[in-house]
């Protein structure tokens, strides 16, 4: 999607669960290969936490993602168990 080797590191979103989300767009669908795909929504509960990884994004990256995201879907800023800043993709 980006063009290059995007390289990360651990850490977690807190206050957030995990789940799926079933995309209605038959477009988003027909590319992806399926209607379900994971996704984490806010729950605010400080002892839920969902491991993962963090990438780092320029404005332009960002907002290609912003446009490849499914309706459904909204990001939103949060602070991560490192105390880091990140945006994430969160079920609404």
């Amino acid at each position: 999607m980006f063009g290059r080797l995007l390289h990360g590191h651990a850490d977690e979103l807190v206050g957030f669960e995990q789940g799926l989300f079933r995309v209605e767009d038959p477009e988003f669908v027909a590319q992806s290969g399926k209607a379900e795909h994971a996704m984490v929504k806010l729950n605010g509960r400080s002892e839920s936490r969902v491991p993962g990884m963090v990438f780092e994004l320029t404005d332009a990256e960002l907002a290609l993602v912003d446009a490849y995201e499914p309706a459904g879907y909204t990001r939103i800023a949060t602070t991560l168990a490192s105390g880091k800043e990140a945006w994430v993709f969160a079920g609404a």
